[in-house]
């Protein structure tokens, strides 16, 4: 089959023929039809990011494709199932606490890194091998429409922080990081999920607009000064209500004492999730006082990705009509031009902006 492939961090990925995946049981063979790109790929495959690894690999986090071969314990997937691959691959000797690697993408410990050995390659190839747990039906879709149903793998990272949060309908939530590719998905989860209100902070006033005339009244935006107090008081003043749920979801690039500013606006008995790259690239803590975590009795979720079901249950809410895929735009290159592509999606991280390669 052919396939991108990242030989080395710093070199462009070579478009080259590579030998076909070799099903196994508790595997499904994927034939893809749309992968999405990450918005920081680039800074993956050059190193940077110095994520957990190994190559040579073919990259790719997630896509969507038909099923094209499966396990002898494969009892609901059918051949031609439209599935979305999900790329958080669980270790499935300890259900308590299991060893993960994103395939394509990068693992978490030396647990990760020797999964990372068997589900390694991810979706910038015309086929992928994956768990079979991790092959998610979707139903029945245009061939035309596989471009737009890689949303999921925006949309399904906050929603595992909310589902993690336990944000109920009727709540009012926060979320730290709004005017963002990840963020501005939040809000749209949110609100699907039932959220009465939304404080979006955030610096960038055009987008912060752009929320509001996409989502309307349930948004509230706030333009952050950069003092820590203050906005913390901006953010309580904008919100129509107590602050059930806050949801941090920055990238590395923010310091802390913007996430504390915006932790510490939930209620007492509030709760937060964090979900985003603050500290990856070193600087101090989070530092957030003992006193008041204690006193009034703040809930607190590290969060990475989202659980096994989400999927469905996020292909629910699109089938239900609470989310469109419609508002996500897509920009489409061949498996031939996958650098091309890359380069796009660094060019282009504006929020809703999707580049997608269709093998």
């Amino acid at each position: 089959m052919k396939a991108a492939v990242l030989k080395r961090f710093g070199s462009p990925l070579e478009i080259e023929q590579v030998e076909d995946p070799v099903l196994g049981t508790g595997e499904v063979i994927v034939d893809i039809v749309a992968a999405g790109v990450l918005s920081y790929a680039n800074e993956v495959f050059s190193g940077e990011r110095k994520y957990l690894l190994e190559l040579p690999v073919i990259p790719g986090t997630g896509g969507i494709g038909r099923v094209s071969a499966v396990g002898p314990d494969a009892t609901h997937l059918a051949i031609g199932d439209w599935v979305y691959c999900d790329p958080t691959v669980r270790s499935r000797d300890d259900v308590v606490a299991p060893d993960i690697t994103l395939q394509g993408l990068s693992a978490r410990g030396p647990g990760g890194l020797k999964l990372q050995q068997h589900f390694r390659h991810g979706s910038f190839a015309e086929r992928m091998r994956v768990p079979t747990e991790n092959a998610k039906p979707i139903g029945a879709i245009d061939a035309r429409d596989a471009a737009q149903w890689c949303a999921l793998g925006t949309l399904l990272v906050p929603y595992g922080g909310f589902l993690a949060a336990n944000l109920q309908a009727g709540e009012t939530v926060l979320i730290s990081g709004a005017t963002g590719r990840f963020g501005s998905a939040a809000v749209a989860v949110a609100l699907a999920m039932g959220a009465a209100a939304v404080v979006a902070p955030g610096r960038n006033e055009a987008m912060l607009a752009e929320l509001r005339r996409r989502f309307g009244s349930r948004v509230h935006p706030v333009k952050l000064s950069g003092d820590e107090s203050e906005d913390t008081i901006s953010m309580k003043r904008a919100a129509p209500g107590p602050i059930d749920c806050a949801l941090d979801i920055m990238p590395p690039s923010v310091t802390t004492d913007v996430v504390r500013s915006a932790v510490m606006t939930v209620r007492p008995y509030g709760r937060v999730a964090l979900m985003g790259g603050v500290g990856m690239l070193g600087g101090p803590g989070l530092d957030l006082p003992y006193p008041w975590i204690m006193r009034d009795c703040i809930t607190i979720h590290g969060v990475w990705m989202y659980p096994p079901s989400a999927t469905g249950k996020m292909v629910g809410l699109i089938r239900a009509g609470l989310l469109d895929l419609a508002q996500f735009e897509q920009t489409s290159f061949a498996l031939d031009h996958a650098n091309e592509a890359v380069a796009h999606a660094a060019a282009h991280r504006k929020p809703f902006q999707m580049t997608v390669i269709m093998p």
